[in-house]
């Protein structure tokens, strides 16, 4: 009897201490599943915001762009175009002149508008964003550009776009600001699994081991590389004194869009 009553007791603590183990390995779990989707959250809130943030500077960067074109561009077309008025007011002749410049102007408005339509620039691939860039460069002589790109162009996911197109945005600032460069070549790879775009500039390029100094920092070179890592984009860039800055970037078609593929 005695026995009995012991077996009892040793199972009846036994079986306690298992309930206990499991409460506790329960409470540690949700714990850890409550811990692991707040840091969730903030990773997805962090990412929005700098969506936002890159947003914000993609028309902040397009505003500039439209200012340069109507002061530098536009506004100096149509400044001749009234010194050419004038002229042809004496010598009807020139009036030919008038006309050739005045057209100029509403081809310049023309592709002005694209910038400042957002609904244009929305439905442009990001091939398309790229090329008006480059036209952009080339039609206002900042520098002699070239893209090139293989036929296929796939369709990436419109925040992976934004930040995409922003991180060559600032390559493309800081060639054109600082780089002392007159050539400007890109060229765009849809690979199987991968995006790949290349760009170089024959500028007079800078040490890489000045990449990590608060200097080179200001100019938004190491700023890149993080915004490539929010999209899990590989992006490197390659310097050397007298001989030209390039960026390389790769970013991996997410899973989600192979799996739409096949299912289609």
């Amino acid at each position: 009897m005695e026995q009995q009553e012991t077996a009892i007791l040793i199972a009846t603590a036994v079986l306690v201490v298992l309930v206990i183990l499991i409460l506790t390995l329960f409470w540690v779990f949700q714990r850890r599943k409550n811990s692991l989707l707040l840091q969730q959250k903030e990773a997805e809130k962090k990412f929005e915001r700098a969506i936002a943030e890159t947003q914000i500077e993609i028309r902040e960067e397009t505003l500039r762009n439209i200012s340069w074109e109507l002061h530098d561009n536009i506004g100096q077309l149509l400044t001749l175009a009234k010194i050419q008025v004038d002229v042809a007011k004496e010598d009807p002749k020139r009036l030919p002149e008038v006309t050739e410049t005045i057209t100029k102007s509403l081809t310049e408005l023309r592709a002005l508008s694209k910038l400042i339509n957002p609904d244009a620039i929305k439905s442009l691939s990001l091939t398309e964003a790229i090329a008006l860039e480059v036209e952009r460069f080339n039609r206002l002589q900042f520098i002699e550009a070239t893209l090139s790109s293989n036929t296929e162009v796939r369709a990436l996911d419109d925040k992976a776009e934004i930040i995409i197109f922003r991180i060559l945005q600032e390559f493309f600032s800081n060639t054109i600001k600082h780089s002392k460069a007159s050539k400007l070549n890109v060229n765009v790879r849809y690979d199987q699994e991968k995006l790949v775009i290349d760009a170089k500039d024959d500028g007079v390029g800078f040490d890489m081991k000045d990449l990590k100094s608060k200097k080179k920092t200001g100019i938004g070179l190491c700023n890149m590389q993080n915004r490539g890592k929010l999209i899990n984009a590989e992006v490197s860039l390659n310097s050397a004194k007298g001989k030209g800055t390039a960026i390389n970037l790769m970013y991996y078609y997410k899973k989600i869009e192979t799996e739409e593929e096949d299912n289609l």
